[in-house]
């Protein structure tokens, strides 16, 4: 993957963040308020303790000229009931400020993950096919939250510091602006260690993010196929190469700790340097008589309170040096082109023939090789078509085309006479039914993984669906029936029941177009011969398209389309295929378990 900070032409950060910032502009806005008022609190603080040192200890005139006519003794008390107020209105403001920004940064997160998850849904199958599950799933559930952490964790400590400064600047120039000079002196050397490291920050973040992001496929890939890792006994294997991944990740992540430590360093040493000169030319003027004890405790308060965001700024900053490197991983995926593009006209169910023609179709998975050539055949409305051929032939490819999971790089496949890439996506495909390869279910219900497709069917209808796939004998031994909660990825069901349930939830859908991909793979004879008379009495009305290895599953087929290497190299009738002698009556032959003098085979 490209390095997510380098793209060209990309839009500045700040843009992209302020797009989901600015729906809680508001709440933003009185969060910044909240940190004047805490800026304010924090000015004030020092001033208690700069009376009682000069005024109730001392001798010297309260500041501003104030005059409240207490004796000593009430002066001390009010300073410290000042305090008390004073550190309690910060307490308080601090908590009300941060439950803010924790709101504002969580909402900013949500609303970037719904975008980011609603735009892998809407992805092409090619991205998906070129992308690790395990690292999408990082930077949707992990990468999202760096917009909280640059947005608020970011910028608040900024303004925090940016407030402070100005007012203290203002205060303390008017009690000694040579002091101040020193005090806000610092703060250039800061800024300068800053970018000098940042740079080398952002370097070992953006690994480190990627390398843990490479731990999740490990999980993802080794779990998801855990039936297969444990028939191969490779569990010592799949063990090394987390252990591998785990400690390449650690390994980053300590060393991006150890640059974060080793920077923290340098801007404490710089503090302390400014807080230092602060305190020694601070004593100098009170020895010389120019400041009192109580104006150096002022300057040392502000200092602390001043260096103190401006350190946690520093030690934070690798963490946002990982935010933006999060961010641009998140934005790469946001800005990757859906490629199958939403057409204007909507499809009408009612207007709706179903006639499907293929017309010189070429497809290419990556642009080079072609796995469609030059495909061309008709699928008469309320008819049905047989795709048969050798695995790999290209059958799947061709019914991909038809819900536009794939558009073709040539020809084109129409619908009642309009090219599909004129129809809106969700119209499309919500006329289309399909079973897929490999039969995919839920964690959820028997009834939830029947209804997937269409929520709002009735009770009879999920029944009915359920009976023309031949799932009642199966349900019988459920013991809540419908009601039956299936496990991850369908574990406890056996490959027929995942297949009859997929049939089940595309017979329901009741679209106009049924694609079933090798319905009856796994399926005892038995079973098979039920399932197509039961499909028998849905032929009327519906265009079908059916793949298959077995033949008996495509007897009754309107037209049989062979497909080799891509290129339909017969289509017909099941009499006429026979009759002709070509490759599918050599098929036909070598599933009767006839010789057929050594040539190669069509099926698995």
């Amino acid at each position: 993957m490209s390095d997510p900070r380098q793209t060209a032409a990309r839009p500045p950060l700040a843009r992209r963040l302020w797009q989901y910032l600015r729906p809680y502009r508001v709440p933003f806005a009185l969060a910044l308020a909240q940190v004047f008022f805490m800026s304010v609190f924090d000015l004030l603080r020092p001033w208690p303790l700069k009376i009682v040192v000069d005024s109730v200890l001392g001798d010297r005139p309260l500041p501003l000229g104030l005059d409240p006519g207490l004796g000593k003794p009430a002066m001390l008390a009010a300073c410290a009931f000042s305090l008390v107020v004073l550190q309690a209105l910060l307490g308080a403001f601090s908590y009300w400020n941060n439950r803010t920004t924790i709101t504002i940064g969580q909402r900013m997160v949500n609303d970037l993950r719904s975008d980011l998850y609603q735009h892998l849904q809407r992805l092409s199958l090619t991205f998906h096919a070129n992308r690790q599950v395990g690292d999408l799933l990082y930077r949707l559930t992990a990468d999202t939250y760096a917009v909280q952490t640059l947005t608020m964790n970011g910028v608040f400590p900024i303004v925090s510091a940016a407030m402070f400064l100005g007012g203290m600047t203002v205060v303390l120039a008017r009690l000694d602006w040579v002091l101040t000079l020193v005090a806000l002196g610092v703060c250039p050397v800061l800024y300068a260690a800053i970018r000098r490291m940042s740079g080398r920050i952002s370097d070992v973040s953006v690994s480190a993010r990627e390398l843990e992001s490479g731990m999740y496929s490990i999980v993802q890939n080794g779990l998801s196929a855990i039936r297969v890792v444990q028939a191969f006994t490779q569990e010592q294997a799949e063990h090394r190469r987390f252990l591998d991944q785990s400690s390449a990740s650690l390994l980053a992540n300590r060393r991006l700790y150890l640059v974060q430590t080793a920077y923290g360093g340098v801007v404490n040493t710089l503090i302390a340097a400014g807080t230092g000169l602060v305190l020694w030319l601070g004593a100098w003027r009170v020895l010389s008589g120019d400041m009192s004890v109580g104006d150096v405790l002022v300057f040392l308060g502000y200092v602390a309170a001043l260096y103190a965001p401006v350190s946690a700024v520093s030690q934070t900053y690798g963490t946002i040096q990982g935010a933006k490197a999060g961010i641009w991983r998140v934005f790469e995926i946001l800005e990757a082109p859906e490629v199958v593009n939403s057409g204007p006209v909507v499809l009408d169910r009612r207007a709706l023939r179903g006639e499907v023609r293929f017309e010189d179709v070429g497809f290419s998975y990556d642009g080079r090789r072609a796995v469609l050539s030059n495909v061309s055949f008709v699928a008469p409305a309320g008819g049905s078509v047989a795709l048969v051929g050798p695995t790999g032939a290209g059958k799947t490819t061709i019914v991909s085309l038809l819900p536009r999971f794939y558009d073709p790089r040539a020809g084109r496949v129409l619908l009642d006479g309009r090219d599909l890439r004129e129809f809106q996506l969700a119209s499309l495909r919500g006329r289309i039914a399909m079973v897929l390869q490999p039969p995919i279910v839920f964690a959820a219900t028997v009834r939830e993984n029947i209804a997937y497709g269409r929520p709002g069917a009735s009770p009879a209808e999920i029944e009915r669906a359920a009976e023309l796939a031949q799932l009642a004998p199966f349900l019988a031994r459920l013991p809540r029936g419908l009601e039956t909660q299936i496990g991850e990825g369908g574990a406890t069901l056996s490959e027929g029941e995942r297949q009859r349930l997929t049939i089940a939830r595309a017979l329901l859908r009741d679209a106009p177009i049924l694609i079933l991909d090798e319905p009856t793979a796994s399926l005892d004879a038995e079973t098979e011969a039920l399932l197509v008379a039961g499909l028998r009495t849905l032929r009327e009305g519906r265009t079908i398209f059916i793949i298959a290895h077995r033949l008996s599953t495509v007897r009754d087929a309107d037209s049989i389309v062979v497909v080799r290497d891509g290129r339909v190299v017969e289509q017909g009738r099941y009499a006429d295929l026979v009759a002709r002698q070509g490759w599918f009556a050599r098929l036909v032959r070598l599933q009767a378990g006839e010789k057929d003098g050594g040539l190669p085979a069509l099926a698995e």
